[in-house]
């Protein structure tokens, strides 16, 4: 195989890699087929994806990223005619076993969509949102220190404290988003899903989420979608390919963007084809 022109990563690849063989386990997804009405998405997915570390997906429009991503939390459910088999387990549990709490796996696995969608209310009350519908604070003063915290994570508490009843909607794009991940962490995940979380933003907003994205695989592990390889490349531990519903390839992040098992995969990171 002809060597591949290298996107760069990060120098602390040996570090990851240790590090990625000390991590358990925290979603493993066992032949996963995904059906819209007779139409099959995803085609026999085995996946692992290790606790407190970065996951991209990455691969051309249409392949099954997104279609993949929201069978973690079970965001399909709501599309009608929608079918899956196979199992997908979080810390040992199918999510898809029956009787299985739907609710309690959205608290369990959040999730940030492409565009940001901040609630026309107040910025504190786009954060407090879910403690308060899911009754997780017992006071105000427990409710204001949750808030607190989530924007403090989100990177966003500085900019927004002095302007917390002031309405979401006048945020930049960049803080609407990091308002959206502020708005997921208040409610204490242990997943995040991120779907394509920076592909509307600046350079600048960007590069805010990507810092963002590596500060919070610290408490939790993190699964993002992405078009842009360069992003994949500084942000993530390992990167899932897919092509056309199948998964061709998963490993370490510098293994996948400088020595691809796949050819496929080499044609796509070098531009030959997507």
């Amino acid at each position: 195989m002809s060597t591949p022109t290298q996107i760069v990563a990060p120098k602390f690849e040996i570090s990851r890699r240790a590090a990625l063989a000390q991590r358990e386990t925290k979603i493993a997804v066992a032949d996963l087929n995904f059906f819209y009405g007779r139409a099959q998405a995803l085609h026999d997915i085995n996946l692992n994806i290790p606790e407190r570390m970065v996951m991209a997906f990455i691969g051309p429009s249409g392949c099954g990223k997104t279609t993949f991503l929201r069978t973690l939390n079970r965001m399909n459910d709501v599309i009608p005619g929608t079918r899956v088999e196979g199992k997908v387990s979080i810390d040992n549990q199918d999510v898809y076993a029956p009787g299985a709490d739907v609710v309690e796996l959205r608290r369990k696995v959040g999730m940030v969509f492409q565009k940001s969608n901040p609630f026309p209310k107040s910025i504190f009350d786009n954060v407090a949102y879910g403690l308060r519908i899911n009754r997780l604070t017992s006071s105000k003063s427990e409710l204001a220190d949750r808030v607190e915290e989530a924007l403090t994570d989100a990177a966003l508490w500085s900019e927004a404290k002095d302007r917390l009843k002031s309405s979401a909607l006048g945020l930049s794009g960049g803080q609407q988003q990091r308002l959206c991940i502020a708005r997921a962490l208040a409610i204490r995940p242990e997943v995040i899903l991120m779907d394509e979380p920076a592909s509307a933003l600046d350079p600048i907003a960007t590069s805010k989420i990507e810092e963002l994205i590596v500060d919070l695989k610290k408490q939790y592990t993190i699964v993002i979608v992405t078009h842009n390889m360069q992003q994949a490349a500084r942000v993530s531990d390992l990167t899932a390919f897919f092509l056309l519903g199948k998964l061709i390839e998963v490993n370490a992040t510098e293994k996948v963007f400088t020595a691809p098992d796949e050819k496929v995969t080499e044609d796509y990171i070098t531009g030959r084809f997507g």
